[in-house]
């Protein structure tokens, strides 16, 4: 069952989905690159929608567009906000039944998904995305924003997929990939 708690007057922008880090012991490079996010969303007038997590790179991402007056949806289990890991000064904190929902959530809410670095949930909900796309479930704009080469094994196993004839070749149109936070949101932007 799906819970809602608003904290502020909710108004309409472009919302973009993040799947980041929830882990505190990432590098600093990292953590500054979720700050430079944080506050291109802002400038941009973008919304947050992201795991609703107070920790890691979800915790600096939504840290910094709060300090700057973004707007912020986080959409967390019920679960992990009865773990204390939900973001408080979020404007809106939408809490679901299990991780399932929490992704539908998620996509439903989204106008675009950018795929940070992150561990296995982070690649997890990035790949079912570019799936649910190529299924013709959305067709809306994904970004895999390559921070410090952060996915160049996994995009090197893209390569494999295509060259091997796992993954069709038009395939490729399915995502963006940059390592610069400007070009990742006028992409989607201009989408």
């Amino acid at each position: 069952m799906t819970k809602s708690y608003t904290n502020r007057e909710q108004t309409k922008h472009l919302s973009i989905c993040v799947f980041c880090a929830s882990s505190d012991h990432v590098g600093d490079i990292y953590n500054r690159s979720a700050e430079k996010l944080g506050h291109a969303m802002v400038s941009r007038h973008m919304t947050l929608i992201y795991g609703g997590g107070n920790n890691g790179l979800m915790g600096t991402l939504s840290e910094k567009m709060h300090e700057h007056g973004g707007r912020i949806v986080g959409v967390i289990t019920n679960e992990l906000k009865n773990l204390g890991y939900a973001y408080s000064g979020a404007d809106e904190l939408i809490v679901t039944g299990g991780m399932r929902e929490r992704k539908a959530v998620m996509e439903s809410l989204s106008d675009g998904f950018i795929g940070f670095p992150g561990g296995y949930g982070t690649l997890e909900e990035l790949l079912e995305i570019i799936t649910h796309k190529q299924l013709g479930l959305h067709n809306k704009p994904i970004v895999i924003l390559n921070v410090h080469g952060f996915f160049d094994n996994l995009l090197k196993q893209f390569e494999t997929g295509f060259s091997e004839n796992f993954i069709a070749e038009e395939c490729r149109s399915l995502y963006f990939v940059t390592d610069d936070v400007d070009e990742a949101l006028e992409y989607i932007g201009g989408y």
